[in-house]
């Protein structure tokens, strides 16, 4: 026992939230040491190099990370004196029609007013009236609500009931995404731009409770970013912090065993035999089916948690497929002879036409079929030439796709790189000098994502859905929503704590403000 390494904490997954964690709790002095069954951090925060081509580099899973250089943790870590870098396009998304006319999203919302107004002025309108309205909602409670651990829903939701601002997010709430978008606009091609822009990527927007997403992002400061070096530089900005901090990483090993002795989590044992302990407990930013049930034997974990755990579920539409291109030279749409700024728009949104598809996406999905096409991507090398070799570019589109392809995920390993040509042959439809541009292709499904992201069960990137009321202080389940666990010492990070998935960072920021007022420090 005397030759057992003994660490203050003990964090389980090396992405973005345990790194975070981490380094908060090396900034307050205590030892720990990160476990990662991957030979590198940053999860989801990825960047590859073309074996076949080097210098050509590609995110194969995480690009457009909304509003980071405005997090609290971006800053705490001073992230900037370790190299990270973000670039923030002012031409944040365009929706590219297949008769030419673009729908546009701005940094600034004056400037996304007037792209709605092209298409619908009423819409417009109802766009700045509703800005307007939740900018007090977004800076006083939402954001807050984001940065802090989540209360009791009935002591929420008295809370908002005592102002106006808290009343009109509690009416708007009610709605879901799709009733609110239906009831406040009118044209077709911003319902479903709006949809998308704040949805259609993420989750099922059917669900109530979700209405005030799109207001919300009307009123948000943060816009998508893309990280200079590629999505990785964020990766390895967060292990330098906490390195920094006197964090120790053990990469390339698998835990099999969380230790539990009195009821205290006290040590994690791994695949290869080694026992590490931990003085004051084991943070896990894994996802809860990984913590309780795969690495917790039955008589250390009450029933009730047990089976909460095993029934909590994971996106139906958050599944990602994607096609990734080394080019000669970057995609040029048809679209930009009548609008020459859309060549510096960050995201480009193809097949996206209508509300109406949505619904049949999500048919597709429960049936475990491929829909029409709508896809969204980039050219990063055009922002960042060092994501490719001098004159050379990448770029890669996105689309949602159902996990189990006609009844059973491994058919995606046969018919990937198919389905991979039809994106391509739909994206050169817009972007004709696609058309012998190709140097070289690769494509990565949601199946690809699971076995290189393990915590992403049936590849959901959100790593749990928010069905079921799975959100808030009942996120991952009932009970575990305040990062702490039912075990003494076993703490919760990752994207299936509050507030959810996407690069954030918030899950292990609030954790991390937890463990340390519960270890009498603070951040």
């Amino acid at each position: 026992m005397s030759d057992t390494p003994l660490y203050d904490y003990l964090i389980l997954g090396g992405g973005h939230n345990g790194l975070i964690a981490q380094a908060y709790l090396g900034k307050a002095g205590f030892r720990t040491l990160c476990i990662e069954r991957s030979n590198t951090t940053g999860g989801g925060a990825a960047t590859m190099e073309d074996p076949r081509y080097p210098g050509f580099l590609h995110n194969t899973h995480s690009f457009f990370h909304r509003g980071i250089t405005n997090m609290p943790w971006y800053r705490d870590l001073e992230l900037e004196q370790l190299g990270l870098s973000y670039l923030q396009p002012k031409l944040c998304t365009a929706v590219v029609r297949r008769d030419g006319e673009i729908l546009e999203w701005w940094s600034d919302i004056e400037m996304t007013a007037e792209s709605f107004a092209r298409f619908s002025k009423k819409d417009a309108a109802a766009l700045m009236r509703w800005r307007n309205d939740f900018l007090p909602i977004v800076q006083s409670i939402l954001e807050p609500e984001g940065r802090s651990v989540p209360v009791p829903p009935a002591e929420r939701e008295a809370r908002l009931q005592q102002t106006a601002e808290g009343r009109l997010l509690l009416e708007t709430s009610k709605l879901s995404p799709l009733e609110f978008v239906l009831s406040e606009f009118e044209h077709p091609t911003v319902q479903a731009g709006l949809l998308f822009f704040n949805g259609l990527r993420e989750v099922d927007l059917r669900c109530s409770g979700f209405g005030h997403h799109i207001p919300a992002l009307f009123a948000s400061a943060g816009r998508p970013q893309m990280s200079r070096g590629g999505s990785k530089s964020l990766g390895i900005a967060l292990q330098t912090a906490a390195s920094n901090a006197g964090g120790e990483f053990l990469l390339q090993v698998e835990p099999e065993e969380i230790i539990v002795e009195s009821g205290k989590a006290v040590g994690v044992k791994l695949a290869d035999g080694r026992i590490l302990r931990a003085k004051h407990g084991v943070v896990s930013s894994l996802n809860p089916h990984q913590t309780f049930i795969d690495l917790m034997k039955d008589d250390t974990l009450p029933a009730e948690w047990r089976s909460k755990a095993s029934e909590f579920e994971y996106n139906l539409i958050s599944p990602l497929f994607g096609l990734n291109l080394n080019l000669r030279e970057a995609p040029v749409y048809k679209a930009a002879e009548k609008y020459p700024h859309l060549k510096d728009a960050l995201m480009i949104v193809l097949g996206l036409e209508t509300i109406d598809q949505y619904h049949d996406i999500v048919h597709h999905h429960e049936q475990g079929t491929i829909p029409d096409t709508v896809m969204w991507g980039c050219s990063p090398s055009y922002f960042d030439p060092s994501q490719a070799p001098h004159d050379f570019h990448t770029a890669f589109m996105w689309e949602k796709l159902p996990y189990r392809l006609n009844g059973d995920h491994r058919n995606w390993d046969r018919e990937k790189d198919a389905h991979g040509q039809k994106m391509l042959k739909l994206w050169t439809e817009f972007a004709p000098n696609l058309d012998g541009a190709v140097i070289d292709s690769f494509t990565r499904s949601a199946v690809d994502t699971e076995r290189t992201l393990p915590n992403m069960k049936n590849g959901d990137l959100l790593v749990g859905s928010f069905s079921k009321n799975q959100i808030g202080y009942n996120r991952p389940f009932e009970g575990a929503g305040q990062y702490e666990t039912v075990i003494d010492g076993l703490y919760l990070c990752g994207s299936s704590s509050h507030p959810g998935g996407n690069i954030t960072g918030l899950p292990g920021y609030n954790a991390a403000g937890v463990i340390l007022e519960k270890a009498g420090k603070s951040r």
